[in-house]
């Protein structure tokens, strides 16, 4: 099923985190893992440029693909950082937070993380945004987040009516990984339920843009 996902929601990074040399001890061949990621951590505290915070983030998000940078992650806080950009005003910069934490979210001290943190929340407002990339990385990051605790919130019947509207859409990558959503993760009742109030607003939630 992880694996139907990936192919669903493919996305490449902005940058390579392996074309960057790192050495756990440093050196003139290499960068330090945990220093280069604090780096950027501090740079995106201590700048006043919107452009320069949106390149951080990308590079953080990218950085978050690589299950050996999670410890380093965790320790920098990172995931607080990417659940703070959920609801910032600038879309690409949700776009990355939301980005980072699907990449992070396959984790189980990550997952644990997010969901004690109102992430499902914050990711569900991410359904409402008007960028593909944003929303398909929101779909992603709830199945990855599901668990017995966490099923009840991700499976609202206003999220299931919006993945119902997703699931109707010409965009195929966004009605492909909608259906996988409601087939793997909803019961037959929730669907049905969810139908019987299609007409109503599913969470106020415009299709994104293509």
């Amino acid at each position: 099923m992880l694996e139907d996902l990936d192919r669903i929601h493919n996305t490449e990074p902005i940058i390579d985190p392996r074309s960057v040399m790192f050495s756990r001890r440093g050196g003139s061949q290499g960068l330090d893992r945990f220093e280069y990621l604090q780096t950027l951590v501090t740079e995106f505290q201590d700048t006043d440029s919107l452009d320069a915070k949106e390149q951080v983030l990308a590079n953080l998000a990218n950085f978050s693909y690589d299950p050996s940078n999670y410890e380093d992650l965790r320790k920098l806080h990172v995931i607080d950082l990417f659940l703070d950009m959920l609801t910032e005003d600038r879309e690409s910069v949700v776009e990355f937070g939301i980005g980072g934490l699907c990449n992070l979210s396959l984790d189980k001290i990550n997952k644990e993380y997010i969901l004690q943190n109102n992430g499902v929340k914050l990711v569900i407002g991410c359904l409402s945004s008007p960028s593909e990339e944003t929303v398909l990385s929101a779909i992603t990051t709830l199945m990855y987040l599901m668990t017995p605790a966490s099923r009840q919130e991700i499976t609202h019947t206003a999220v299931v009516e919006c993945m119902l509207r997703f699931s109707l859409s010409a965009n195929r990558r966004l009605s492909n990984l909608a259906s996988v959503f409601l087939q793997d993760y909803c019961s037959v009742e929730q669907v049905e339920k969810a139908q019987s109030l299609q007409g109503q607003s599913a969470l106020g939630i415009p299709l994104p843009k293509d």
